[in-house]
């Protein structure tokens, strides 16, 4: 008998269960029941059905990376309500890195064993288009690591800078050494709650354009979700739906990478449990089955241990070892990049296998046994 089953037989939640089996059974749910899963209390219940779909789409082999996640700016003309990392022009403490610096850390991150570089920042309007490219052109002179960069907001930005649109911008920089772009700005894909939270910066249709732009042209990219500060329980939810959608057309994605607002020093209120990540983590894997193999945890906004419960809730990925992280950090999260054994030790205690990956998903290290 599986878990689920186990779990199924004691469970008195009728409606759900239904839903789930449904769902195991390969048959599409949509934004009703999709409410309905979220608001049902059965935790147990929703995570052992996420398993066995974790199971049957991704296997028990639980990735990770080793990367490094540069910030090339914080100053940003978005000032989004939930960002605790930007900084005016001319504020203390606001930067541009120069191009040597990004060098140096990449440098720094290569000699540490990492196959990607997450290079992101600010809408900065005092930055050049020629600092764009330039930078793209320094690192595949250099490094053979796959540049992960620049979010949809950031896209359009630099379209901005071009005078060009968002499929010729991508193009271009593609020709100049992108390689993936990263699922970060998307928040919610909502225009109620993007108008509350951050009413500068793209809304979710430009969100949309940009990755089908990408995925277009045979670039993929990751999605994400912000949640736990304005949205609603069906926000939630149609966010998940809409990733779903676009999925529907290239197959772009390559994960979904929920995580937990964090409200420290930011203008937002703000708070969600784990267990509340849980069901996210849970649901995400039951509405996107047969979409999106790859579910990351993230042990950088919950923590190592929720993170490993996660696994047993639909997830199959760790996500990166993070050789550096600044924008969760600023808004007040203890902030400890992982090792490889780290990782390694994390997955073995479930009892399964582990290995090192790179951005697309193809294995470079597995690791039959524990280390340390």
């Amino acid at each position: 008998m599986t878990n689920f089953e186990l779990i199924q037989k004691f469970s008195d939640d009728e409606g759900v269960k239904e839903l789930l089996l449904r769902a195991i059974n390969n048959e599409m749910l949509g934004l009703k029941e999709g409410v309905e899963l979220l608001k049902s209390s059965a935790l147990n219940l929703l995570g052992a059905a996420a398993d066995v779909l974790r199971e049957k789409s991704a296997g028990d082999l639980v990735t990770f990376v080793v990367d490094r996640n540069i910030n090339y700016t914080n100053i940003c003309s978005s000032k989004c309500k939930f960002c605790a990392f930007y900084r005016e022009p001319g504020a203390k403490g606001a930067y541009v890195l120069t191009l040597e610096e990004i060098m140096s850390k990449i440098d720094e991150a290569v000699g540490l064993g990492a196959k990607q570089i997450l290079l992101q920042g600010g809408l900065n309007p005092e930055i050049s288009i020629e600092y764009y490219e330039e930078m793209l052109r320094m690192v595949k002179k250099r490094f053979n690591v796959q540049m992960h960069a620049f979010s949809p907001p950031e896209i359009v930005h630099i379209s901005k800078l071009y005078g060009a649109g968002i499929k010729e911008t991508i193009s271009r920089l593609h020709d100049a050494g992108l390689d993936s772009i990263p699922g970060g700005g998307a928040e919610i894909l909502d225009d109620r709650v993007r108008g509350f939270v951050s009413p500068n910066k793209i809304g979710w249709k430009q969100w949309r354009d940009v990755m089908l732009a990408a995925h277009s042209l045979g670039i993929p990219t990751t999605a994400t979700m912000v949640f736990g500060h304005a949205e609603t329980i069906e926000e939630r939810i149609k966010h998940i739906i809409r990733i779903r959608e676009m999925q529907e057309k290239y197959h772009g994605f390559t994960a979904f990478i929920p995580w937990s607002f964090q409200s420290e020093n930011t203008q937002l209120s703000g708070a969600s449990t784990g267990v509340d990540y849980l069901k996210i983590v849970a649901i995400s894997r039951i509405l996107l089955n047969g979409h999106i193999r790859n579910i990351q945890a993230s042990w950088v906004t919950q923590g190592t241990g929720v993170a490993q419960i996660a696994l047993n809730f639909g997830a199959n990925d760790l996500g990166g070892t993070m050789i550096e992280e600044n924008v969760v950090r600023a808004a007040g999260v203890a902030f400890h990049s992982q090792s490889i054994e780290d990782f390694v030790h994390l997955a073995k205690k479930l009892g399964r296998p582990v290995a090192k990956r790179d951005t697309l998903y193809n294995i470079i290290e597995s690791y039959p046994s524990v280390v340390g």
